[in-house]
């Protein structure tokens, strides 16, 4: 499968650059898969106009793999998103070493996914050309996206020369940048400049630390002795999956109305987003508590039962919930409780 090969509808929504959150995984007590819930969370997500979903990735747990809900959990992403009509951009998780990326990136192709987020956290010790023959193994199956995963939850420092040569596989489509750090994030604009693959790979902030500058920045880089300015269209954060509305509302008002705000309101912006997002993924306590958390506040508007993770160790950190309280308090603007409320027994039936 080739990027030419997505329909014309998701390519579009991907390439114009929109919120696709990184979908959650539903429990019950039992820590059994919560089918109800797993499809009113896509659900969700589709009403609140997010352009696509991340199905299969960090915020799923890497675990549904160990307890056999990759397939399931793939299956209900998707028959969700075909019912709901407005053919958005599937993207599913693909991990491990190559034997496995290769299949999981088989079984997403089969599921009806567009593209594969490929993660390399279990490459560690590769060689750049070992990472770069990875990820052509699997850029020979679909389409794919690159991510520049943070140190702190499992990635890797990635060099500038690796990400030149990445950004000229073909089959390459769009690269998520999360390394939570300025300068990481810029070799990876930079190498997607000087490949000339800017018009191929779109860019997408996965910085949760970063969003609102990271959208609303102009990147520009000499080449040929010519400016090149590159933006990021989009996120594909676990951040927005949770208060996806208003991040909705958000990216629109960036693309359509970026004058309506002036820069230190922007800015404002973006403080406020970071305070909470810090408070979201658990910054305190070095992110162990940020799927819980994450959790937790699906569960106060309706949508989790609990906050429940296939790793019984795996929980809100220390203090969490009473900083969840704050954001809740200080930063209403953030959330679309309202959305939620008027629309969650509709999605849970």
């Amino acid at each position: 499968m080739k990027i030419q090969d997505i329909p014309a509808v998701p390519l579009e929504a991907l390439r114009k650059g929109g919120v696709i959150p990184a979908h959650p995984l539903a429990l019950n007590a039992d820590r059994q898969l919560d089918e109800r819930r797993q499809r009113a969370l896509s659900r969700y997500y589709l009403d609140a106009g997010a352009s696509g979903m991340a199905v299969a990735v960090h915020t799923t747990q890497f675990e549904i793999r160990e307890h056999g809900l990759l397939e399931p959990v793939l299956s209900i992403a998707a028959e969700e998103a075909a019912r709901h009509g407005s053919q958005p951009i599937l993207i599913a998780g693909a991990i491990g070493k190559t034997e496995q990326a290769v299949r999981e990136a088989e079984l997403a192709r089969t599921k009806g996914y567009h593209a594969v987020l490929l993660g390399l956290a279990a490459m560690k010790d590769a060689s750049e050309d070992e990472l770069i023959a990875h990820c052509r193994a699997v850029a020979g199956v679909m389409p794919v996206i690159g991510f520049y995963l943070q140190v702190a939850v499992g990635g890797q420092p990635l060099p500038y020369s690796f990400w030149r040569r990445f950004a000229e596989i073909e089959n390459v489509v769009a690269i998520k940048m999360a390394p939570f750090n300025r300068y990481r994030t810029l070799d990876v604009v930079r190498a997607v400049v000087d490949a000339r693959a800017e018009d191929r790979i779109t860019l997408y902030t996965g910085n949760d630390d970063h969003i609102i500058a990271d959208l609303m920045t102009r990147f520009t880089f000499m080449r040929d002795g010519k400016p090149v300015s590159v933006r990021i269209k989009g996120g594909l954060l676990g951040h927005w999956a949770v208060w996806t509305k208003k991040a909705v509302e958000l990216l629109a008002e960036i693309h359509q109305r970026p004058d309506a705000r002036t820069a230190s309101e922007w800015l404002e912006l973006d403080a406020k987003t970071t305070d909470a997002n810090g408070v979201l993924f658990d910054v305190a306590n070095d992110f162990a508590g940020c799927i819980a958390a994450i959790h937790e506040v699906l569960r106060r508007q309706g949508l989790l039962e609990g906050i429940w993770c296939l790793n019984p160790r795996e929980t809100m950190g220390p203090g969490q919930v009473e900083e969840l309280d704050r954001i809740a308090r200080d930063y209403p603007e953030l959330n679309d409780d309202d959305f939620v409320r008027a629309n969650v027994d509709r999605w849970l039936t």
